[in-house]
């Protein structure tokens, strides 16, 4: 299998859509819910995964699969360490800023009961999902996307997939039009935050996931369950550090002059 070379990124997506189609289905036929706002279909995170590692076993056969694996703990790889400070808070504080928000606007939201015993279980469980993903999303698809169309351009890329990828599991939970298109909106400048994370933190895989676990879990307990989440303001204030990201980092390769930005 030495030297062989894995599948393009376009085969690999369409992969991922034809891997996840029995499990939309499933969603549809199934009212029953992981967690609150996770239908069935959510299992998806388990298609990205198999493509990445079938990806990592035709370039490089099981050697290729077990330095994949290896991958999802080389926290060292990002330097200085604090680089996983950013990468577990950025989201979370997107949220915080939510919040506030809401609050400032006098939106209506439902009495504020975080769960926070729940949060090591809720951050263990979206890490295993995290991980799953972000093996194929940062560590299989975001660099080659972003050799040919930049780094902004391959969060981009990734960003519309997933988004759209994304758009009949936020219908089975029962979400509305005006929901799912927030959320979409949001799904993109995502994946960019989760590309300059990876890309400016040394090509750490294990800070992606941080990053990914993280939004998940702060998203499940805002402020409660979930159930006073506003698409279209987490989307706009991530859209806002977006900006602040490429002005500052680059669009070209999101990582800028971080110390971490040389690392291979």
């Amino acid at each position: 299998m030495q030297g062989r070379v894995a599948p393009s990124p376009w085969v690999l997506l369409s992969a991922i859509f034809v891997l996840s189609i029995p499990l939309l289905a499933l969603g549809s036929l199934s009212s029953a819910r992981l967690m609150p706002g996770l239908p069935l279909s959510a299992f998806m995170f388990l298609c990205t995964a198999a493509v990445a590692f079938w990806a990592a076993w035709r370039a490089r056969g099981p050697a290729g699969m077990r330095e994949l694996l290896a991958r999802v703990l080389d926290a060292r790889r990002a330097r200085p360490w604090t680089w996983h400070l950013v990468s577990v808070s950025v989201l979370p504080a997107v949220l915080l800023l939510e919040y506030a928000v809401m609050l400032a606007l006098h939106m209506p939201l439902p009495s504020a009961k975080v769960a926070w015993l729940q949060v090591p279980v809720l951050f263990a469980l979206f890490f295993v999902a995290a991980v799953c993903e972000e093996v194929a999303w940062s560590a299989t698809l975001l660099e080659p996307l972003q050799v040919r169309y930049g780094a902004l351009g391959a969060g981009l890329v990734l960003g519309v997939f997933a988004a759209a990828w994304h758009v009949i599991p936020f219908w089975q939970a029962q979400h509305d039009l005006t929901w799912i298109l927030g959320q979409c909106v949001f799904t993109v400048g995502f994946r960019i935050v989760v590309a300059w994370i990876y890309d400016a933190g040394g090509r750490s895989l294990f800070a992606a996931v941080l990053c990914h676990a993280a939004y998940n879990t702060a998203w499940q307990l805002f402020p409660n369950q979930g159930s006073g989440y506003n698409p279209w303001i987490t989307a706009a204030l991530t859209w806002v550090v977006v900006g602040v990201v490429v002005a500052v980092f680059g669009a070209r390769t999101l990582a800028g002059r971080h110390p971490t930005s040389a690392s291979t």
